[in-house]
C-alpha cells in the first residue's frame, strides 16, 4: 500500500481552463514513474497534489491507500520526500544538520539521528572528507543536490517526489547523479514520482513514463516503449532524443 493513486483528478483556477482535467494514474509501490510534457502541462501540479500543497477540485488523490484529504498535512509531508531543482538547503545549517531536519522534528534521539546521517552520507557518496560539518556554500552543485536527496530520504519516507531534480546541473554531473539515483533506487525501492523536461533522463530512470498535455494524460507506458509511440504530441517530445543506456552513457537516437 505504498503507492500513489490519482482518480479522475481535476484542478484549476476560477475562470481559467483546468490545469488538470480528469487525470488518472497509479504509481505502484517501489515503482519510478516520470512525467514529461511541455511547460504548463500540469506536471508540478501533480506533485503538489500528492503532499497536499494543493487539493483537487474533483476526484481523489490517495497516498498509501488513504485520501490526501484524510491525512494530517504535516504527517503526510513527512511521509513524502521532496527533491527540487534548486535543492533548498538551509544555508545556516551544516550538511549533517540539513539531513537531520525531519528526523529531529520526528523526535528521534541524538544517537539515532547521528547514525541515520552517517548512513545517508555513505549512501550518496559523501561519507569521507568531513562533509557532515561543511556548509552548503562550500559544496559544488552536484554535492548540494546529493545532500538534498539525502535530506528527502532522512526519515525513510515510502514516497519520493522529484521535481526536475538534476535540471540545474552540468551534463557530466547530471549523468553521474542519474547513475547514483539508479543505484540508490535499486537498493531502497521507493515509490518515486518524477517530473522532468529531459526525455532521455525519463527513459534512463523511470520504469514507466506518463505524457501530460493540457492537463490530460495522453500516453503512459514502459519507458522505452515511448520511442515507438504514434501520438503526434508524444512524437514531438521524443524527436532528436539521445537514449541513455543503463550505465548512463549515450546510445542510439530513436
Amino acid at each position: 500500500m505504498d503507492g500513489v493513486d490519482f482518480r479522475q483528478v481535476s484542478f484549476g483556477h476560477a475562470r481559467e481552463r483546468p490545469i488538470l482535467d480528469g487525470f488518472s494514474l497509479t504509481v505502484e509501490g517501489g515503482e519510478t514513474v516520470a512525467l514529461v510534457g511541455a511547460s504548463g502541462a500540469g506536471k508540478t501540479t501533480v506533485l503538489k497534489l500528492v503532499n497536499r500543497l494543493l487539493l483537487p477540485d474533483a476526484g481523489d488523490v490517495q497516498v498509501q491507500g488513504r485520501s490526501t484529504r484524510a491525512w494530517d498535512p504535516i504527517r503526510l509531508r513527512r511521509a513524502v520526500g521532496y527533491v527540487i531543482q534548486d535543492v533548498g538547503l538551509f544555508p545556516h545549517l551544516t550538511v549533517a544538520d540539513n539531513v537531520a531536519v525531519v528526523p529531529r522534528l520526528e523526535g528521534w534521539d541524538a544517537a539515532r539521528v547521528r547514525a541515520r546521517v552517517g548512513e545517508l552520507l555513505a549512501l550518496i557518496g559523501l561519507d569521507a572528507g568531513g562533509y557532515e560539518a561543511r556548509w552548503p556554500d562550500e559544496l559544488s552543485g552536484g554535492q548540494r543536490q546529493r545532500v538534498g536527496v539525502a535530506r528527502a530520504l532522512a526519515a525513510d519516507p515510502p514516497v519520493l517526489l522529484m521535481d526536475e531534480p538534476f535540471g540545474a546541473l552540468d551534463p557530466i554531473t547530471r549523468r553521474q547523479l542519474q547513475g547514483e539515483f539508479r543505484r540508490i533506487q535499486s537498493r531502497l525501492r521507493k515509490t518515486v514520482l518524477m517530473v522532468t523536461h529531459d526525455m532521455a533522463e525519463a527513459i534512463a530512470l523511470a520504469d514507466r513514463i506518463g505524457v501530460l498535455d493540457a492537463g490530460r494524460l495522453i500516453w503512459c507506458g514502459p519507458a522505452h516503449d515511448i520511442l515507438r509511440a504514434e501520438d503526434p504530441h508524444v512524437r514531438q517530445l521524443v524527436e532528436a532524443v539521445t537514449v541513455v543506456a543503463p550505465d548512463g552513457t549515450g546510445g542510439a537516437r530513436p
